[in-house]
């Protein structure tokens, strides 16, 4: 697996060697310039002594690798990255991966933060398509042409959004099998956006997480901000997974990413492990709204001659519905704008194929949301009229 040269050497100089001796060796180096106010006694008693962690605080991480084990699988604390979000996640992963000029592939449809990220980061995004056809599946012989063609070489990673936002579609066993075995061949690593993998909205016994993955190295990424919806916690994590010798060496090269960004706070690591007992319990309060609120959505679009239809959903919070490509995205959201005092995101947001989509929210309350389903419909029907 070929890394980025921004993250430089990962070779120790003496001195580091030195230290990293007398650590395993158990002696304690006191250090002349030791520069941390709260081991001289002069930071905040309530807040403690402060240990840089790049990783995170291991008891964190360790409160956190119990949990992800118990999805399935032995997950060791040292294989997981705490940050503040999926988002900076992507960054650093970019960073670890890639240099300027390389080519990150992403989902189409898709949202639009990967592409930001990859332009800050200075790389470019090759779209891979999904199809739908009744449910959705990914061009793996799109996806083939991208990896095996003339810029195939600079390709060094795959982001794979499991399940999709905003198609809400699962990663389903053929595709997996043949993508990690494109991986493997090519030298590209899978980025795998895992966090609205808990919301399903029908049983598929055969879906899997892509966290854990063995035959390539696999970063998984989750966070508070889906499975509590708790965006303003701030907590995302890497998990890092694949064959042993490329795991050692993403680690090491992670670790100076991480050491010189310490994103967690240790007031908020302290928190972890109460905060993920609330875990089934908000996952529960949210796919229970999510499946209520499309089971109206079903029975309201059921109704004769309804002019829009829903794009089957297999998981998530938003789902896609179809209104006929007659009406401009524009013209329909400005209407709403004007008439309803309603916004929404047009299917072009997320590079649908063609006109006539929008994207909804199964998250509102109930009546919220059904006010706004039926505005929504009352606009269509208007437009055709």
């Amino acid at each position: 697996m070929q890394f980025s040269n921004r993250t430089g050497s990962t070779r120790l100089n003496p001195i580091a060697q030195a230290q990293a001796r007398a650590s395993q060796e158990g002696r304690a180096l006191r250090s002349l310039n030791d520069s941390n106010p709260t081991k001289h006694g002069l930071g905040l008693p309530q807040l403690g002594v402060y240990g840089a962690e790049p990783r995170g605080p291991l008891t964190a991480r360790q409160a956190l690798a119990d949990f992800l084990s118990q999805r399935g699988g032995s997950v060791s604390p040292g294989d997981v990255y705490l940050l503040s979000s999926t988002s900076q996640a992507y960054s650093w992963l970019m960073k670890l991966l890639c240099n300027p000029g390389d080519i990150v592939l992403e989902p189409r449809p898709g949202y639009p933060l990967i592409e930001s990220i990859a332009q800050l980061e200075g790389l470019e995004t090759r779209s891979y398509l999904l199809q739908y056809d009744g449910s959705w599946t990914i061009d793996l012989a799109r996806l083939t042409q991208l990896i095996e063609g003339s810029d195939g070489s600079r390709v060094r990673a795959i982001v794979l959004i499991n399940p999709n936002n905003p198609t809400g579609s699962y990663l389903h066993g053929p595709e997996r099998e043949r993508i990690v075995e494109l991986c493997r061949e090519h030298d590209i690593a899978i980025i795998a956006d895992e966090v609205f993998y808990d919301y399903s909205l029908q049983p598929l016994p055969r879906r899997g997480r892509l966290a854990g993955e063995q035959g390539v190295l696999t970063f998984a990424l989750d966070g508070f901000s889906k499975i509590l919806a708790a965006p303003q916690a701030k907590v995302g994590w890497i998990q890092v997974s694949g064959l042993s010798n490329e795991v050692e060496e993403a680690k090491r090269r992670l670790d100076l990413i991480a050491d010189d960004y310490l994103p967690m706070s240790s007031i908020v690591a302290d928190q972890i492990p109460a905060l993920l007992s609330q875990v089934p319990a908000q996952t529960h309060l949210v796919q229970e709204r999510c499946l209520a609120n499309l089971g109206r959505l079903q029975a309201l679009l059921a109704a004769p001659q309804c002019p829009v239809s829903l794009l089957h959903p297999e998981a998530g919070w938003n789902v896609l519905l179809r209104f006929p490509a007659v009406i401009d995205e524009n013209e329909l959201i400005l209407y709403l704008i004007e008439r309803y005092g309603l916004t929404g995101q047009p299917g072009y947001f997320f590079d649908m194929s063609a006109n006539g989509y929008i994207a909804l929210s199964l998250l509102p309350e109930p009546s919220a949301f059904e006010e706004g389903v039926r505005s929504f419909l009352e606009a269509v029907e208007a437009l055709l009229s």
